[in-house]
């Protein structure tokens, strides 16, 4: 029976192995994901910072040139917002595709490891059993021998 719960232990070894992998990759895409949540939070920012310039000159009154400059400048900020926020959306995709697959990972293992505890605890059930029934046997043929003596 211990046979049993010991050729189990490659697999659960390799199913470990293979847990701490997703966990390992889960925590990349987590980091992935917090830096570009950063990056989106730094651009916004950016351009809030910038629309108050705007607010603070207009004013005084601008010229025309700055007036285009900053509705130039202005537009990309918008397209660099909104291709981070692309990048964001592609990045939490993976970290729950990521979340998935360490979940399954887990789960697996945990499983394995629960089933090599259960053959050793049926194991230990067998030898124990078995040690009593060599007990037994013992202790009926120590009675035998006194019957016989007396």
């Amino acid at each position: 029976m211990m046979k049993r719960a010991q050729r189990l232990l490659p697999v659960v070894d390799m199913a470990q192995e293979a847990e701490r992998e997703a966990a390992a990759k889960l925590s990349q895409y987590q980091q992935a994901l917090q830096h570009a949540q950063e990056q989106l939070q730094n651009l916004q920012q950016y351009r809030d910072d910038y629309q108050q310039q705007w607010i603070d000159k207009g004013q005084t009154g601008v010229s025309g040139q700055w007036l285009m400059n900053y509705q130039r400048f202005l537009s990309q900020l918008e397209v660099a917002i909104e291709q981070q926020e692309k990048s964001l959306a592609w990045h939490e995709h993976n970290l729950s595709g990521s979340q998935k697959i360490w979940q399954q990972a887990y789960a697996r293992l945990e499983g394995l490891r629960k089933l090599v505890q259960r053959y050793r605890e049926d194991a230990q059930k067998a030898a124990d059993k078995q040690e009593q029934k060599l007990l037994d046997e013992m202790a009926q043929r120590l009675m035998a021998q006194q019957t016989r003596r007396n």
